[in-house]
């Protein structure tokens, strides 16, 4: 199983809280953990200097999804149908959507609302302590 693992759920790994074990049961099962490039910049962003080291060694062991085009004008199509319903979609959530689309990958994340899209699965890992 492919499983793309969003910011909620790979900084709730860095803190050692309730998706590190989670993720760790994925990898010893042989499932592949993988990320978008823009989950990698939203981590650094808040990144403690104390977890840099941990983080550096977390995103080099993920697979990083590519975006491009398509994943572009999937990302675009969204927050358009949305917005004309009254919804507001983050560019970030929706272009990290389009690459779990795209990946064919389960999307896990800490925040499931930000992800209403229904052509992907998204499963809600709870986070924090």
């Amino acid at each position: 199983m492919l499983v793309l693992a969003d910011t909620t759920v790979l900084i709730d790994y860095l803190r050692n809280a309730p998706s590190a074990e989670r993720l760790e049961s994925l990898l010893v099962r042989g499932d592949v953990v993988c990320t978008t490039a823009i989950n990698v910049e939203e981590i650094v962003r808040g990144l403690r200097s104390a977890d840099q080291p941990v983080a550096t060694r977390l995103v080099a062991g993920l697979v990083i999804v590519p975006l491009g085009a398509r994943e572009g004008w999937q990302a675009g199509a969204w927050r358009s149908h949305f917005g004309a319903r009254g919804t507001t979609l983050s560019q970030a959530d929706c272009l990290i959507a389009a690459g779990a689309l795209s990946a064919d990958a389960l999307l896990a994340t800490g925040t499931p609302k930000d992800f209403p899209m229904t052509e992907i699965v998204v499963e809600h890992w709870p986070v924090g302590r």
